[in-house]
């Protein structure tokens, strides 16, 4: 566990993007496609826990980033080369573009300072969208990733962030996937490999500080 003075200097807030995975009604939300990601991801405090840090990021001037999946009702443009997103498109729920399934699920609260970027294809909240282009442009060199699910999305935000030469975080009871003992699997035997690990309140403390200027 990195000690308060290493985890302060990583999660400057000036130089920190808080990035929230998948966090759309349509996936934990009351309706969502998947229930048991849904359970998971409220039963366990996550989803309270990335509302917490979102309010907080708020507060001390930290930018968020909301990664939305969703498809067109055509389907254009969708990825189709693997078994998930076939079960996908069979899902009771649809993430349709402009529907409620796409909006950022409560208890998270969206300000007008957010960044709301969607996904049309693929897995990867990062790879082949606007996130890294936005993250490099804010000066971000520390992203701390929450969401779902630890089982696809999570780590592929965690990767490509890594690969493109970012510090990551990742607050481990921020993040959720099914079943629920696979996630401190995950956590333990993957992305301790690569990202700092620390929990809400360990980043929270770290957040909680006198809000300086971002830098252009």
């Amino acid at each position: 566990m990195p000690s308060y003075a290493e985890l302060s200097e990583l999660l400057d807030p000036a130089t920190t993007v808080l990035l929230t995975v998948e966090c759309q009604q349509g996936v934990v939300g009351p309706d969502s496609a998947l229930p048991e990601l849904a359970e998971a991801a409220r039963s366990s405090g996550a989803l309270a826990n990335v509302a917490r840090l979102v309010a907080a990021a708020h507060d001390s001037g930290v930018q968020v980033i909301h990664a939305i999946a969703e498809r067109r009702p055509d389907g254009r443009g969708a990825s189709r080369n693997a078994r998930l997103f076939h079960a996908a498109e069979r899902l009771p729920v649809q993430q349709l573009s402009g529907t409620a399934a796409v909006r950022v699920a409560a208890p998270i609260e969206v300000t007008g300072e957010d960044f709301v970027v969607r996904r049309l294809h693929g897995l990867s909240p990062i790879q082949g969208t606007e996130v890294d282009a936005l993250l490099r442009n804010l000066g971000c060199r520390t992203l701390v990733v929450t969401g779902v699910s630890a089982n696809v999305a999570v780590p592929n935000a965690v990767f490509d962030a890594v690969n493109r030469g970012y510090a990551v975080v990742v607050p481990r009871d921020a993040i959720a996937g099914v079943p629920a003992d696979y996630t401190p699997a995950m956590i333990r035997n993957t992305l301790a490999l690569v990202a700092t690990l620390a929990t809400t309140d360990e980043v929270l403390g770290c957040l909680k500080r006198p809000r300086r200027v971002r830098r252009a």
